[in-house]
């Protein structure tokens, strides 16, 4: 099925970390720059790049690009150092991977985050080797919900969008795949089903990869572009 991409997003999708990054940035906006926010309005900005996130908070060019690129290290740097005991893959992952490389499907990830933070993550663990192109925040113009992280994606796989299935698990990321022309797998580590009522590109639920099929998602996208 050499035909085929899955594009993984990282966080909260290949690890279930959410909840150390709402923490630390938590931190980092009410602590050290006191935006006053609960823990639900942090979680509800958490999405695209770090000064994408600073300039819905606190209103665009508030801090310098160089303030910004440091306020961004530390929330990394804490977020790191919280996590880091407990950094492994969701269940079943692992023999997703395998399973999904075995059946000659290509892969990539597709993410928001930082390089020190996918390196943290894919060196860590050690799965870098199944992936065929990555593309972090520093390698688009505009992040989730434009599609730019997810086509470039199929680009540096030579695969045609509608050919590839995006596996997320916030509304955003489901979003930035409907806008590319993607199927969508969602797996619910932060966000229940029903707050993706709204997007007509998903193809699946899941909790975890226990029971996931690589072959059954390459199926249905097959039988979908027909």
């Amino acid at each position: 099925m050499a035909d085929y991409a899955f594009i993984f997003d990282l966080n909260g999708t290949m690890i279930d970390d959410m909840e150390y990054h709402a923490k630390a940035w938590s931190d980092i906006l009410n602590i050290d720059l006191d935006a006053a926010l609960t823990l639900d309005q942090v979680r509800a900005e958490m999405y695209g790049k770090n000064v994408e996130l600073l300039d819905r908070v606190f209103g665009k060019n508030y801090f310098s690009p160089e303030k910004e690129q440091q306020i961004s290290i530390e929330k990394e740097r804490r977020y790191q150092e919280a996590f880091r005991p407990h950094l492994s893959l969701i269940k079943g992952l692992d023999q997703f991977l395998k399973k999904t490389e075995a059946s000659r499907i290509s892969m990539a990830v597709g993410t928001a985050a930082i390089p020190i933070n996918i390196d943290f993550v894919l060196d860590g663990l050690n799965i870098r080797h199944y992936f065929k192109a990555i593309v972090s925040a520093d390698d688009v113009i505009k992040s989730k919900p434009d599609p730019e992280t997810f086509t470039k994606c199929a680009e540096l796989l030579h695969v045609r969008p509608e050919n590839c299935v995006v596996f997320e698990d916030a509304p955003k990321g489901v979003e930035a795949a409907e806008n590319a022309g993607m199927s969508c797998v969602v797996i619910t580590t932060m966000h229940p089903q029903e707050e993706f009522k709204n997007y007509k590109n998903i193809i699946s639920f899941i909790e975890d990869y226990t029971s996931a099929d690589p072959q059954t998602f390459a199926k249905t996208i097959s039988q979908k572009t027909k």
